[in-house]
């Protein structure tokens, strides 16, 4: 009997919500409804899907009068750190990239190379404002048992620019020069360091950043590493994924160069810093405005469609994205704000099938999910940890009804039952009551992809709960006084910081009666397990 009152109490609540969403009532909170189709899942993703990126700059890397990166540089970061580790373990596995700008004038250090190891110095006239750096042997060894007591997935982005020329035109050309990324190669496997991708170059497609390769050489480059992996590795298994470009998404160049590499490509990334530059003084209303963020739709969809219409087996990743070039802005992306962004790019990139997102950066610049003094998580390091546990492998065609405000996504849970529902309140003043509408018969139009609509209520096996009453867990994550630019992040009420001991804090939900509609705060995110709710796309 308690199950028909709930059954009823739910299906009274998903009828009502039909009827009456986008309508603020008289107490002041909008009405609106999630629409997920459950028949299929639209995409898919890697298990561990959320990346962190870790940088070569140095201290003297300054942007806009700001030197953001202190002691963060792959050659000086504090492994020793207490909080770092903890971090990273917390992901079992976290996938980090190890590269950016000065990957491409980095020199590797090696039992077989006799130069001296010199690390970078600022000089204006030099590609990117440094001369040549130097990863030095034992500083390799000294990442590479860090990689292994956190338990993280590595890949590492070589020097591509090695024995080119720069033309009158700004291109390089030459062939690339390997020897010196051999040398690392054979060092790294001879010491049993676990490398999951070797990836080639640093935003050089395209139109490049201070630099660029033709499609057509960096193909030929990419096969080069691939035929050298091959022989290095031979007789061990899993050899690493072989990775590129690394840069900027231009159709033409993409096209030309996944074309080209049918048999040698594993992965294929693009960066993304679509917010522009971190002094612009407009980021916050772009973060917070849902058409500026449906504008790298068309940058998922082409690549997506390029990958779909080759005879490639190569998957789509995000290498590098944190949002406003330079290093980003204080208070801005590195505080609560950042994560409305953040997480809709997790759930966008998703939707058209990107197997892993890296953000830049674990720690460095403006924009870490740690602070680049203390280590303390900054917000974003709590969303990136909370989507890591709760969202699955499978995506679900998602939508909202009633606001534009509200961005909404859907996967399979993770590693239970149910679904996990991620939704993204970009309105400061209005409080929105959701109901949820699922469809097993046909598809929804989803905001990012196009489907046909019909809803239909799914009956839901018998719940376990209270007295027969069904429930499900919301994590509902705001900023310390409503504060936009606070560093400071509550779950459910309450702050989470580490302890005196360096240790992540639990991530605790709120079980709320399934019969409630979510309620979603002014400028707030809520993940929303629901571990009653059966789909086929889920089984």
């Amino acid at each position: 009997m308690g199950f028909r009152v709930w059954l009823l109490g739910f299906c009274f609540w998903v009828c009502f919500f039909f009827l009456s969403s986008g309508s603020v009532n008289s107490e002041g909170f909008l009405r609106g409804r999630v629409l997920i189709d459950g028949k299929s899942a639209i995409g898919g993703i890697d298990e561990d899907f959320v990346c962190a990126t870790l940088d070569w700059w140095p201290p003297e890397k300054c942007d806009y009068g700001t030197c953001s990166w202190g002691q963060a540089s792959l050659l000086n970061l504090d492994l020793g750190n207490n909080i770092l580790l903890n971090a990273v373990k917390e992901f079992k596995p976290l996938k980090i990239r190890l590269g950016g700008s000065l990957q491409d004038k980095i020199i590797y250090d090696t039992e077989d190379h006799q130069q001296p190891c010199i690390s970078f110095s600022r000089n204006a006239s030099e590609l990117f404002g440094f001369s040549q750096g130097c990863l030095p042997t034992n500083r390799w060894d000294q990442l590479n048992d860090f990689f292994k007591k956190g338990g993280t997935k590595i890949i590492f982005g070589l020097n591509a620019l090695n024995g080119r020329q720069i033309a009158a035109d700004g291109s390089a050309v030459g062939a690339w020069n390997c020897s010196n990324a051999e040398m690392l190669i054979r060092y790294t496997v001879k010491k049993n360091y676990t490398i999951h991708g070797w990836e080639l170059g640093n935003e050089l497609s395209g139109n490049g950043v201070g630099t660029r390769i033709s499609a057509e050489q960096y193909a030929s480059d990419t096969i080069a590493l691939q035929n050298m992996v091959q022989s290095i590795y031979k007789g061990i298994e899993p050899k690493p994924l072989i990775i590129a470009p690394g840069g900027f998404f231009d159709e033409n160049w993409f096209k030309e160069f996944i074309g080209k590499t049918t048999q040698s490509l594993d992965v294929v990334t693009h960066h993304i810093y679509n917010l522009g530059p971190g002094v612009d003084e407009h980021l916050l209303e772009r973060i917070l405005d849902p058409s500026y963020l449906d504008g790298m739709v068309n940058t998922f969809n082409k690549l997506h469609e390029i990958l779909e219409d080759s005879p490639t087996s190569a998957k789509a990743w995000v290498g590098e994205a944190g949002g406003a070039y330079n290093s980003g802005h204080n208070l801005v992306t590195n505080a609560f704000v950042f994560s409305f962004w953040y997480l809709d790019q997790l759930g966008m990139a998703a939707t058209f099938d990107t197997k892993t997102y890296c953000r830049q950066t674990l720690i460095g610049g403006n924009y870490g999910l740690l602070n680049t003094t203390t280590f303390e998580p900054n917000p974003d390091y709590y969303s990136a940890l909370l989507w890591h546990r709760l969202m699955g492998r499978n995506v679900l065609s998602t939508s909202f009804n009633g606001t534009k405000k509200i961005r909404a996504y859907a996967h399979c849970s993770k590693q239970s039952k149910g679904i996990t529902l991620l939704l993204l309140n970009l309105d400061g003043d209005t409080t929105v009551h959701a109901g949820i509408a699922f469809n097993k018969t046909g598809g929804l139009h989803h905001k990012h992809r196009s489907y046909k609509h019909k809803s239909k209520v799914v009956r839901i096996p018998r719940p376990h709960g209270l007295e027969g009453e069904a429930f499900r867990e919301e994590y509902h994550i705001t900023a310390r006084d409503g504060n936009l630019h606070s560093q400071t992040v509550l779950l459910n009420g309450k702050i989470l910081s580490v302890n005196s001991s360096g240790n992540i804090p639990s991530l605790e939900p709120q079980h709320v009666n399934s019969s409630e509609p979510i309620m979603v705060a002014p400028f707030s995110i809520v993940f929303i397990h629901i571990p009653n709710i059966v789909l086929p796309a889920c089984r």
